[in-house]
């Protein structure tokens, strides 16, 4: 008898692969697959996207296990990604004895300053493990975060001089040696890490004095960055805000915003990246927001018909967030554009 073709069975076959592919790439597929069945994808249509990513990337299976990870040493690895399978392991099992919630809360504010490992996709994947309500996808998003965890400077030695958040991203200009800072490769995460060693970057995470509108201002922000720029970091901070969006609920209440300062340093390392953007006026802001473009359905079925991993990222994500913060059409707006359904 076959079995029928579900979102979990589709997933389950992309729990046997790595998270990464070379050389050191994101594999999207566990988030994708969430965020299509989300927008309304057939399975058919996920199975078919898993093989075509899978073979496309040349996705490798988790590499063997190179030694056990418990409770008492689960920190003496992170950021090797050779322990992979070590880490997925560990997690796996540790959600699955704790739950959900009570996992998240042990073990994630011991990695809150690695949240720049594989320029924040283990962010990503633990949110829609999240969202699925899926244990053993929580846990691979853990184990994942864990082997990639890349620290950045921490909090607590300068002050806080500014309540806007995007005149904490306009600053990286100013750093010394940002223009000409040197990487190895474009991976986005080797950016984020060459940006991050920069002497003059250490301030940017205590720089944000937090309200209780800052989490707000900040994915205003975030949309206006990528709305006017469709850049490929940028897209980064719209999606990383409703991943955000996603995870804290299951964080400690005093753990909540360092969770937020450290996305915003990593949001701010990627300026260089987006080009030193120069932030609209309201009036041009307001101007963007009225533009016509298609309505919801049309730009989701555009999303579920693409190979594209950020097209479907970004339309789930900002169809999310326009209903979750009062119905900004400046979402719709976005995704229509990186959909190249307007111009």
């Amino acid at each position: 008898m076959t079995t029928p073709l579900t979102l979990d069975a589709v997933l389950a076959k992309a729990q046997t692969r790595s998270f990464e592919f070379p050389y050191m790439l994101a594999n999207h597929v566990p988030m994708v697959l969430i965020a299509l069945d989300r927008l309304g994808a057939t399975p058919e249509r996920l199975d078919e996207w898993y093989e075509t990513y899978r073979d496309a990337h040349a996705v490798p299976p988790i590499a063997a296990p190179v030694a056990p990870i418990n409770p008492g040493n689960w920190q003496e690895a992170l950021g090797d990604r050779a322990r992979e399978a070590d880490y997925r392991g560990f997690f796996v099992g540790e959600v699955q004895r704790l739950g959900i919630d009570k996992a998240i809360r042990a073990y994630l504010p011991a990695m809150t300053l690695g949240i720049a490992g594989s320029a924040t996709h283990p962010l990503m994947r633990l949110a829609y493990g999240v969202l699925k309500n899926d244990a053993r996808e929580v846990g691979h998003a853990l184990g994942y975060w864990a082997a990639t965890y890349l620290p950045l400077p921490g909090p607590g030695r300068f002050e806080a001089d500014t309540d806007d958040p995007a005149e904490v991203l306009a600053g990286i200009a100013e750093i010394e040696g940002i223009r000409d800072y040197e990487t190895e490769t474009d991976l986005l995460w080797h950016n984020i890490r060459a940006v991050g060693a920069l002497p003059g970057f250490a301030p940017v995470i205590d720089r944000l004095r937090f309200h209780d509108n800052t989490v707000r201002r900040m994915t205003e922000v975030s949309l206006v960055a990528f709305a006017f720029t469709l850049d490929f970091s940028a897209l980064h901070a719209l999606t990383g805000m409703h991943w955000m969006r996603l995870i804290t609920p299951h964080v400690d209440e005093d753990k909540v915003e360092p969770l937020y300062r450290a996305f915003w340093q990593v949001i701010a390392a990627l300026i260089p990246k987006i080009g030193f953007p120069v932030f609209p006026t309201a009036d041009q802001v307001q101007e963007m927001r009225e533009r016509d473009a298609p309505e919801w359905p049309e730009i989701k079925a555009a999303a579920i018909a693409s190979y594209d991993e950020h097209d479907v990222s970004l339309a789930f994500s900002a169809s999310e967030e326009q209903k979750a913060w009062g119905g900004d059409r400046l979402y719709r707006v976005a995704a229509a554009r990186r959909l190249r359904l307007i111009d």
